[in-house]
């Protein structure tokens, strides 16, 4: 990139005194001029845009490089950029002065301002430099990608994909079916548009919308950091009028092939809202309690031969933070669905925390040998492979005589055999009994379709699926209440 960098700089700085006038362009007077001469040059800032762009990686990079680092290095860059642009203004003004360049006259004396800054025989070696830094600056969206991607599913506004993490750097990782989405939208846009002059329209309706959020997103930063109105309300006026100007620009070439973005950008709009919605839809129905009210159930369903054994260790999955809480439907699933008699019943819970290797446990013997929790804090590095890691807890546990792993069956304990153990992942599915409104009922349905081609709980979590019952329940939100129905004592004919 420097290398790319150095040679913009050099072939513009080449051809600047080619026209000295090309300064002129440091003052806003003639773009303004040009806008109030000539009204219709007010679409021609759709083009002047993609000059910009670039700058908007910037963004994206930032949790990857570093703040100080973009800051340095953006001033070279900046220059370099700049040098260009001039060394182009100047070569244009000097050689086809007066001269309207169109498709027609571009393609008949062969204008373009950037190849022809440079020498005959160095154009081979700077279509080469020129295609290795794309290849490299495509980082940039790869990267940022990823980076948004794991972020919404951390925070629940995404389905649950794949991560792997190639480095040991936080930033670095690399998601499989994001990057399969990615390669499908290039070949779609490829085929699509076949011509990158046609993807300005596209691209540039991107990059706008873009910065108009992040003017949106600073603004908010401000007021969090109670910087004063009045310098709030400056910097929102003055980048809107700008931004707004470039954005009723760009929105002409719409029908061109800028629909294309909105049309992207819609249906991953789409997923995260139908995944937060259908979030806090379930939330009504979730419910936790109390874990000392049901112990002494728990138990005696334990106790009690005259339940068909389900497992001698039964393995359940929760999200409860507190140690002193489970949800409901877990005990639902025990003691009211099928009930499940078990010797040992362990309750795991992952947290993920931001340091990138910490694997810790901790363990809260409930009733000794009978009920116990696991609770799990893994970095965000560590594969939550909760197959693996409960195996080493128990070793643990045994090693230290905390827990007694051997088979209850009377024909078993005499061999010392060790008891078996069963995963239960609950899955939900949404029942009929629901009585939800036709928005909240389409949005149900559409999450559930995702969650379908979605990873699912026992491959998220790296259960050995030899040792895992997956058990569906309804999710009942809005349960029907008003159900119309007439008792008869005896069935009469009607004509």
């Amino acid at each position: 990139m420097f290398i790319w960098f150095t040679m913009l700089a050099v072939f513009g700085a080449l051809h600047i005194a080619d026209d000295l006038t090309i300064f002129k362009a440091l003052s806003p007077y003639y773009a303004i001029e040009f806008l109030i001469t000539y009204p219709h040059g007010f679409w021609l800032l759709g083009a002047v845009f993609l000059c910009t762009t670039g700058a908007e990686a910037l963004y994206s990079d930032l949790g990857h490089c570093g703040r100080d680092n973009i800051r340095y290095s953006w001033i070279y860059v900046k220059a370099c950029l700049l040098i260009n642009y001039f060394g182009q203004g100047a070569f244009l003004l000097s050689h086809y002065n007066k001269l309207t360049v169109t498709d027609d006259i571009r393609q008949a004396v062969g204008i373009n301002a950037f190849f022809n800054l440079m020498p005959e025989w160095f154009i081979l070696p700077g279509v080469v430099i020129a295609t290795t830094a794309a290849i490299i600056a495509s980082q940039a969206m790869l990267s940022g990608a990823y980076t948004l991607i794991s972020e919404a599913i951390r925070l629940n506004l995404w389905p649950k994909l794949r991560i792997q993490y190639p480095s040991e750097a936080k930033g670095q990782l690399f998601i499989p079916a994001v990057n399969t989405i990615l390669f499908s939208g290039c070949v779609f846009v490829v085929l699509y548009f076949q011509k990158s002059s046609k993807m300005e329209a596209a691209y540039g309706l991107a990059i706008i919308v873009t910065m108009i959020t992040t003017t949106i997103l600073f603004a908010n930063y401000m007021v969090l950091r109670r910087i004063n109105k009045a310098f709030i309300y400056v910097f929102l006026i003055g980048f809107f009028i700008v931004e707004t100007a470039y954005l009723v620009a760009l929105l002409e070439k719409f029908s061109h092939g800028g629909y294309i973005t909105l049309m992207i950008g819609g249906i991953m709009f789409l997923v995260m809202y139908v995944w937060f919605r259908a979030r806090k839809i379930k939330n009504r129905y979730v419910e936790f309690v109390r874990m000392e009210h049901y112990i002494s159930k728990i138990q005696e369903l334990s106790n009690d031969k005259s339940v068909a054994k389900h497992a001698t260790h039964l393995i359940y999955l929760t999200s409860a933070d507190n140690p002193k809480e489970i949800e409901h439907k877990i005990i639902y699933s025990i003691l009211n669905k099928k009930p499940k008699r078990a010797d040992i019943y362990w309750f795991v819970h992952v947290d993920t925390v931001d340091d990138p290797y910490t694997s810790e446990y901790k363990v809260d013997h409930i009733i000794p040998n009978d009920i116990i929790r696991v609770d799990f804090r893994l970095g965000f590095r560590i594969q939550p492979r909760i197959n693996l890691l409960f195996k080493k807890v128990v070793e643990d546990l045994v090693q230290n005589k905390e827990v007694n792993i051997m088979s209850r069956y009377e024909s078993l304990a005499s061999s010392n055999t060790v008891g078996d153990f069963q995963f239960m992942v609950m899955e939900k599915y949404l029942s009929l009994d629901n009585d939800l409104p036709f928005i909240e009922k389409v949005i149900m349905k559409l999450h559930f379709m995702i969650k379908h081609i979605s990873l699912s709980e026992e491959k998220n979590f790296g259960l050995d699926l030899s040792n895992v019952t997956v058990e569906k329940f309804p999710l009942v939100v809005s349960p029907v209440t008003n159900v119309k129905l007439t008792r008869i004592d005896q069935w009469t004919d009607r004509v």
